[in-house]
């Protein structure tokens, strides 16, 4: 009986194992799909709040250049476009996920555009990209195409590593 019992609770284990993971590697079907047009529309940008981070973040260390563009700006520019969903005023993985994006606009800056949509300040960006929960990153080419997209916190490398076919193309 024991050995049954066992089994069984093994087999729900790998089961719930497989599912879950099955739904990470998915990274949620609800949000916009790789391929799809990114959604073009007005956000706030830093100028529009007279510069006052507290009206546009609930990060502690924002990075100007995180918010010099309005969303649909920045997807015009004819680059490629990091659009960050994180708030770190209740989410402390949102807080080391934009100190990694920091990292990669040093590098990349002249290149790229990071836009940082915080839900406290660009709730209407979070249901536009049907983003639920935070942190989010997406990554849109220069013809305003979802490229990447990905939830939790990633590593440097792997965000480097998603922009290289489109700074590739650009050069």
């Amino acid at each position: 009986m024991f050995e049954i019992v066992n089994k069984t609770t093994r087999l729900f284990v790998v089961a719930f194992v497989v599912v879950g993971l099955n739904g990470c590697f998915e990274f949620d079907a609800s949000t916009l799909k790789i391929g799809q047009q990114a959604p073009i529309m007005k956000t706030k940008t830093l100028a529009d709040v007279d510069g006052d981070f507290s009206r546009i973040t609930s990060y502690r260390y924002p990075d100007e250049r995180m918010y010099q563009y309005s969303l649909d700006d920045a997807l015009a520019q004819g680059k490629p476009v990091i659009v960050e969903f994180a708030t770190p005023g209740h989410c402390t993985v949102c807080d080391k996920q934009l100190q990694v994006l920091k990292g990669i606009l040093n590098k990349y800056e002249s290149e790229i555009i990071i836009v940082h949509m915080d839900q406290y300040q660009n709730p209407e960006a979070f249901i536009e990209y049907k983003v639920t929960g935070d942190p989010w990153t997406f990554v849109i080419d220069k013809n305003q195409k979802v490229v990447f997209k990905r939830p939790g916190r990633l590593l440097y490398q792997e965000i480097d590593k998603a922009l290289q076919p489109l700074l590739a193309v650009q050069s």
